[in-house]
């Protein structure tokens, strides 16, 4: 499977219309528009994985540079980030502080309870 960023439509589209706009290209395999977490407003793009790559070249040629209401698409091939490394439980990275018991550090009286 191929994935693409599609950015730049309107905030209002859902999901349907934008895999109506891709379908004819090629066959959808997943759509995904991205939205904030808090309040579920569309961010503005959005990750289609497309089933061959043909189909997505074919989205890609004829979406790029299309207007949707006043508002530019920009199509292109996601760029897969690596996943982060797991941390090692064998080297944590950390490193044990200085203990504060120093005796030549004086202490504060305690105060005796009833003076």
């Amino acid at each position: 499977m191929i994935k693409l960023f599609i950015g730049g439509f309107p905030l209002d589209i859902p999901e349907i219309e934008l895999a109506v706009l891709i379908a004819p290209h090629g066959d959808i395999d997943t759509l995904k528009i991205v939205r904030d977490k808090k309040t579920g407003t569309c961010k503005g793009y959005a990750f289609v994985e497309m089933k061959t790559r043909e189909g997505a070249e074919l989205a890609m040629e004829a979406l790029d540079g299309q207007l949707i209401e006043d508002r530019e698409l920009s199509v292109r091939f996601a760029v897969e980030k690596p996943a982060p490394a797991a941390p090692s439980r064998t080297n944590t990275g950390y490193q044990k502080t200085q203990q504060y018991n120093d005796p030549a550090k004086k202490k504060r009286p305690r105060r005796v309870p009833g003076s």
